[in-house]
């Protein structure tokens, strides 16, 4: 039953369309369904990190990170910037474009990036496994592990399930790629602007 509870919970905290979300929808239309999961499973990996930090009660972890928060979301939300450029400007790859394996790492690496800069999601996890009746290391390993991997699963599913329908429309989308670029990126940028913003009173 928990690891189905901690499935669920890895789908809910995914599921809300943000910037992550955008650039899977958005490289999914441009390059295909395996760019939109390499772009999804950085941000899983991300959330796997932290949902590990608060099963596990690692304090010292959590407290480093959560005094680094105003500088690593400087970062996230300049990178955030800088990706929303790159999308607005990007030339539509279309249906035949191929993907190299170091093209699809970096689809990775700039989610993992974005999703580790915002050590706020350890105590939202924190919170969250409390409503489950886990708290830290008041849990055992074992159980820990558990909520850890349905987290993971649950995530992994929710981008899975969005880079599937996202492709479904890929053929009708494709002669409109452009705009879509555009729309995403201007979006984005949009979000990242707004994210440097909301640091000042911080």
């Amino acid at each position: 039953m928990l690891l189905l509870k901690s499935i669920l919970l890895g789908f809910s905290v995914s599921a809300p369309i943000g910037p992550i979300g955008l650039l899977c929808i958005q490289r999914t239309l441009d390059r295909g369904i395996a760019a939109g999961i390499s772009t999804g499973l950085g941000a899983v990996t991300a959330n796997v990190i932290y949902a590990s930090i608060a099963a596990l009660g690692i304090s010292a972890v959590s407290t480093f990170l959560l005094d680094q928060q105003t500088h690593l979301r400087i970062v996230g939300a300049a990178f955030l910037v800088y990706l929303g450029m790159k999308t607005f400007w990007k030339k539509p790859a279309g249906q035949a474009a191929n993907l190299s394996g170091g093209s699809l790492w970096r689809m990775y690496a700039s989610t993992f990036l974005l999703m580790i800069t915002n050590p706020v999601t350890i105590l939202n996890f924190t919170a969250m496994f409390a409503g489950l009746g886990i708290e830290g290391s008041g849990g055992s390993q074992g159980t820990a592990l558990t909520l850890v991997a349905g987290v993971a699963i649950g995530a992994a599913a929710w981008w899975i399930f969005l880079s599937v329908m996202a492709n479904v429309f890929r053929t009708q989308i494709t002669p409109h790629l452009g705009l879509v670029n555009k729309l995403a990126g201007l979006v984005i940028v949009i979000l990242g602007v707004v994210s440097l913003i909301s640091l000042v009173d911080i």
